[in-house]
């Protein structure tokens, strides 16, 4: 299984930056993006920036896998995804 990290840029040369997530800091590649500036929100993947990510969206992402490090090591995940109970999967909006 692949994962992509959200992570916050704390200083960048443009082509490489210095991210965080959680106590974790790693330097990653940003030459897949137009300059992100610092205090920038990024999906790292394999220490490659994929992708911007919004607030909100950043936020999601470190829940999703704080529940999935909670049931890996078989701690109570279900307010983790509080969103997802009650309702069957859904597809993105572009394969509808």
């Amino acid at each position: 299984m692949c994962l992509g990290l959200p992570m916050t840029i704390v200083e960048t040369d443009g082509m490489s930056a210095l991210c965080q997530y959680g106590n974790e800091q790693r330097r990653v590649s940003v030459m897949l993006l137009s300059e992100p500036p610092v205090g920038a929100k990024i999906l790292v993947h394999i220490d490659t920036a994929v992708r911007l990510l919004d607030d909100d969206e950043a936020r999601l992402i470190a829940v999703a896998l704080d529940g999935v490090n909670a049931a890996l090591n078989d701690n109570d995940c279900g307010h983790f995804f509080a969103d997802l109970i009650g309702r069957g999967p859904q597809l993105p909006e572009h394969l509808r």
